[in-house]
């Protein structure tokens, strides 16, 4: 009798009315470069107050669940990444798409997301209790390894070259630098200017390192009409492909969505960083890790299943202990407690129905997201066919209206403007990108978990290893950097040399 209690309140036509408005809702502001899935719903909460709590929670999931995925359209049509989460694998989206390839590369995004979500959903529904208790162990030690370990990433994504990767993630740091220094409060980089106090969002920076020099860019290429040579191949290829894509890479997907459900369920972590160490991990145990980053599906696939599993994975501390596992996770916090409901132990118990039902709103959402994500393809790709005189002004004028709404000030604007050149300077200088989004996404998470482990342990360092979770995270760190180091001081005396033969030689 539960099981059609359930099954009726997931299934009410008000409710699946809801998914689908918001899942279209979502299509529409994770395709906007710069618009995210936290402004999404952040924008969604004033009508929420009309909702009762089933309807509100299931609104907030539709609009995140789509949103994730709908950072891969403008992404692999514009290279210029809906969400920081697209970026991990942006490089090889766009080649696809410029390949002739781009609705088969947002469908099989498509499908990925869709698989992740529901693989996360079910190991949200069946382990919650297993998965909060390890989040309930990590305190700031095990958190700054595995974000450091997170940026040991930017060497597996950015390309052949270890010290341009190396170079470009240090670019990401210093740029996650500016602002109030956590430890002592003062203020850094910040050149008097109170709007940066605060620090430099990655939003404003993600759209000035990639859409603002992916401009100057085509601002060079010598087709004055289109973007580009891009063609659309026909719907039924597209989907044939994309689904042939998913079944050849099983393993990688179910890999992809247990981890991705275990990093989101992590305070903090979210979908940003499940989507690059899926990508990282990907590449690392590829029998083709040479094609990353040029146009290969297998990255795609595997960072887009970790997006959408991260977003039921971040629900687990949010329910169990009501600690956010993200920004969207601490506004649906802020949603229940309005609606009179305590996110904590005691939810299953006092209110186990919404709970289940969330479960099942979560489940219908992924499975509603093909529907409104394929008709967003549809749309989208309409782009390809716009004149680039066009389509350019127009993106600029989106970057600089999503750049301001994260702010509220002007300084975003030159944020951006400036950002756009040093990504347009990097990539003349042959110096990844997607590295650099990194340290900006990772840089405030290290620093702030270093700062408090520092002064729990008295500026002890060995304090970071007296944990048993916290030092096989430390040693592994600090392995993989020793061996990354290496390879870069491989890298740079090997080209060394190989210059001065070639010098000799003349």
């Amino acid at each position: 009798m539960e099981l059609v209690t359930l099954l009726a309140a997931v299934f009410e036509p008000q409710l699946l009315l809801t998914i689908l408005l918001c899942t279209l809702y979502g299509s529409f502001v994770g395709a906007m470069p710069g618009l995210t899935a936290t402004m999404a719903v952040a924008l969604l909460v004033p009508f929420t107050y009309f909702m009762d709590p089933v309807q509100a929670v299931a609104a907030i999931v539709a609009t995140t669940t789509t949103a994730i995925f709908a950072g891969d359209i403008s992404g692999a049509l514009l290279r210029m990444p809906g969400t920081p989460a697209s970026a991990a694998y942006v490089e090889d989206a766009h080649a696809l798409a410029r390949a002739g390839r781009p609705r088969t590369t947002l469908f099989v995004s498509l499908f990925a997301a869709s698989i992740g979500g529901i693989i996360g959903v079910l190991l949200l529904a069946s382990a919650t209790p297993l998965l909060a208790r390890i989040a309930s162990r990590f305190s700031s030690d095990e958190a700054f390894w595995l974000a450091t370990l997170g940026l040991s990433c930017a060497v597996f994504v950015g390309g052949a070259s270890v010290p341009r990767n190396f170079a470009s993630l240090f670019i990401g740091l210093a740029i996650a630098s500016v602002g109030i220094d956590v430890a002592v409060g003062h203020p850094r980089f910040t050149f008097g200017i109170n709007d940066l106090y605060d620090g430099i969002s990655f939003i404003p920076a993600m759209i000035g390192l990639f859409a603002i020099a992916e401009i100057l860019r085509n601002a060079e290429t010598s087709d004055p009409t289109r973007l580009g040579q891009l063609s659309v191949e026909p719907l039924r290829t597209a989907l044939a492909g994309a689904w042939g894509q998913i079944r050849q890479r099983k393993l990688g997907i179910l890999r992809s969505g247990v981890g991705g459900t275990f990093i989101g369920a992590l305070p903090g972590a979210g979908a940003d960083i499940a989507a690059w160490i899926a990508y990282a991990v990907s590449r690392r145990l590829s029998k083709t890790p040479e094609k990353f980053g040029r146009g290969h599906y297998e990255g795609i696939v595997d960072g887009g299943t970790a997006n959408n599993a991260a977003v039921a994975g971040a629900w687990t501390p949010a329910l169990v202990f009501g600690i956010p596992g993200d920004s969207v996770t601490a506004i649906a916090i802020g949603v229940l407690l309005m609606k009179g409901l305590t996110p904590g132990p005691n939810i299953f118990s006092s209110d186990a129905m919404l709970v289940e039902t969330l479960f099942g709103a979560f489940l219908v959402a992924n499975v509603v997201m093909i529907v409104s994500g394929g008709l967003a393809i549809m749309a989208a790709s309409r782009l390809l066919r716009v004149p680039r005189s066009m389509l350019m002004p127009s993106v600029l004028l989106l970057s600089m209206i999503g750049a301001y709404a994260i702010m509220g000030s002007v300084t975003a604007v030159w944020i951006v403007l400036g950002l756009g050149l040093l990504g347009y300077l990097m990539t003349l200088a042959r110096i990844p990108i997607a590295p650099a989004v990194l340290g900006v996404v990772l840089g405030e998470v290290v620093e702030d978990n270093f700062m408090v482990s520092m002064m729990k342990a008295q500026g002890d360092l060995t304090g970071f290893f007296d944990r048993g979770t916290a030092a096989v995270l430390g040693v592994v760190t600090l392995a993989v950097w020793g061996l990354l180091l290496f390879r870069a001081a491989r890298e740079v005396i090997s080209g060394g040399g190989s210059r001065s033969r070639e010098t000799e030689k003349t």
